[in-house]
């Protein structure tokens, strides 16, 4: 069927007479995930991880993607003739020098300048002049080929209130027309849908896990533009945005507004965010200020409401996952489990919770050797059946009105190896000592990630992805640009400097093809600490309230330091989280915090 799909893809590039086509992961707004209606690249590949580029020349088709998903593309792509390409492995080339290399002299690029941002366009530009070829990107050549796609979304918008939000949209507009005015800018163009759902605080449901609404923004230092469908918007948004001094425009109309700003404008767009299409739609003469989103960092740090709603959140989560892992643990081997319905239980006890909304992402729950492609998601034909043995390595998190969550637990179903506990042990030693970190302000994720990793390296052992990531407030899980990381990785934006108020995941693992996967995951809140003659000291707060599994633990592999950071976390994880049990499952949970 993916051959077939690529022969008709070829068709219509021939008719166009183009000599490589390009599909990226990606919607009108670089969105890391996408709804139905963009997952074109799945369509072209069969590779359904959230990330990868694929490229399609005459003779030749690859698909491009991080090592999350090395395990899983290779499965997924075998059956067709696309070549997995794992990016940033060594000797294997970018998609820009792919296409530098393939496409011949005085050749045509194709792409949807809708789905590919502006920094990107500009390179692949570059590339296509230098051999005197030409670019066409007014045509999504998908959309010709795909009968039964997806129509666009256009799930109800809602406002979320500022006993949720901490900050009026008054106020936030007013922040960042002051950050237009230090940059020299009189319009900015807003393009990316987290910011645009922060900056207004509405949500939606346009992307599935992903509460956000399809929309453009235009923001002068006087008015506002909101480009929607506007059949998503309810009276009462209508009128509130008329209170904001917020116009409500068509969704398409974005294009033609671009278009009419005057040669003398100053505009301020993020080229890492703002597509290809909007930016040559600016006319020339225009004073482009490219720069990183002003809301990109008010977002990120967040407010003393969204701090104090996040903690109740995650008290909430604790008690569903608690509750999940009580049941697991002790009714393995005595009913029937799989992976999906075990995931399936842990849902319903999210939905238990007060102002719960929806799950933050697809729940991995992955048994044993599934657990080593860090991005599983079971199905009818890969779920697995659970045994008294091994490990379940469970990734998830839910939205709520107070926030959300991401929590990973490696749980132990009985009996486990001397190397599975061994590589538990260190995994967890890893999590702790970079919770415990103590650090100067002006440190960034860069500086940290060692505290993780460190363990590891010492065994000759990595993990092929980031240690943690910025989580959004009722937002994408993956938020820019906090994260640690032991690379500057540019595509992940998350270098910047650790702010008080900042939630960024705390998550190393090890991950052995064939065997088994391990992974553990809190959130932590970037907190003051002292202030002394050496400047401002940071420190983190653990807001993730769940037991780590002490049957998968060796005390004897951990520093009495290690040991008491552990014992320290599991004492409050019952403080926050017993209240809230029945009697048996009290009872349970103090077995998994005691001290050790």
């Amino acid at each position: 069927m993916i051959n077939e799909r690529i022969e008709s893809l070829r068709r219509e590039m021939e008719k166009r007479h183009m000599d490589i086509y390009m599909v990226p992961t990606a919607d009108f707004h670089e969105s890391e995930y996408v709804g139905e209606y963009f997952k074109a690249r799945r369509f072209i590949t069969g590779f359904t991880g959230s990330a990868g580029v694929a490229v399609i020349t005459k003779t030749e088709s690859g698909l491009w993607t991080d090592g999350r998903y090395f395990i899983q593309a290779a499965n997924q792509l075998k059956n067709s003739e696309v070549k997995l390409y794992k990016m940033g492995v060594e000797g294997v080339p970018t998609v820009e020098e792919f296409i530098e290399e393939k496409l011949p002299e005085n050749g045509c690029l194709g792409f949807d300048g809708r789905v590919v941002n502006t920094a990107q366009g500009q390179k692949l530009e570059s590339i296509v002049k230098d051999k005197n070829g030409t670019m066409k990107v007014e045509e999504d050549l998908i959309d010709s080929i795909w009968e039964d796609r997806p129509s666009l979304s256009k799930e109800p918008a809602w406002l979320l209130d500022e006993r949720y939000a901490g900050e009026s949209v008054i106020s936030k507009m007013t922040r960042v027309r002051e950050e237009m005015k230090k940059a020299g800018a009189d319009t900015h163009v807003l393009t990316s849908l987290d910011d645009i759902a922060w900056l207004f605080n509405i949500r939606g449901n346009d992307a599935t896990h992903f509460p956000i609404v399809l929309s453009f923004v235009i923001l002068t230092l006087k008015d506002a533009e909101f480009f929607v469908n506007e059949e998503v918007l309810s009276e009462e948004i209508r009128k509130t945005f008329a209170e904001y001094g917020v116009t409500i425009r068509k969704y398409e109309e974005i294009y033609d507004a671009v278009k009419a700003f005057s040669a003398n404008s100053h505009v301020w767009i993020d080229c890492n965010k703002v597509n290809y299409r909007i930016k040559n739609s600016i006319p020339e003469g225009v004073e482009i200020i490219n720069r990183s989103n002003p809301t990109l960092l008010m977002k990120a740090v967040k407010n003393k409401t969204e701090i104090e709603n996040i903690r109740k959140a995650h008290v909430k989560d604790g008690v569903a996952f608690t509750k999940y892992m009580y049941w697991l643990k002790t009714n393995v081997g005595k009913i029937p489990m799989t992976e999906i319905t075990t995931s399936d239980y842990l849902e319903d006890r999210r939905k238990e919770q007060e102002n719960f909304l929806d799950l933050s992402f697809d729940t991995i729950s992955a048994y044993q050797a599934n657990g080593a492609m860090m991005h599983y998601s079971a199905t009818k034909e890969s779920c697995a059946e659970l045994k008294p043995e091994g490990f379940l390595l469970v990734d998830s998190g839910a939205h709520y009105l107070e926030g959300s969550t991401d929590i990973t637990r490696t749980m132990a179903l009985g009996p486990i190896t001397e190397k599975q506990k061994e590589y538990f042990t260190i995994v967890l030693r890893s999590n702790l000592n970079l919770a415990a970190a103590k650090f100067l302000y002006g440190c960034s994720g860069l500086n940290l990630d060692i505290l993780s990793r460190g363990p590891l390296w010492d065994l000759g052992l990595d993990y092929r992805c980031g240690t943690g990531h910025g989580i959004g407030y009722l937002l994408n899980v993956h938020e820019a640009p906090n994260g640690f990381r032991w690379k500057h990785v540019p595509e992940r934006n998350d270098g910047a400097v650790l702010e008080a108020g900042m939630v960024t995941t705390d998550e190393p693992g090890v991950y052995l093809e064939g065997e088994f996967g391990i992974r553990t995951e809190n959130e932590l809140i970037c907190v003051e600490d002292e202030k002394n003659e050496y400047g401002q000291f940071m420190s983190f707060e653990t807001v993730t309230y769940a037991p780590i599994d002490l049957d998968a633990v060796d005390p004897e592999a951990m520093t009495k330091k290690e040991r008491k950071l552990l014992n320290d976390y599991h004492k409050m994880v019952y403080e926050k989280i017993s209240p809230y049990l029945e009697e048996e499952e009290k009872e349970w949970l103090k077995k998994y915090t005691r001290e050790i």
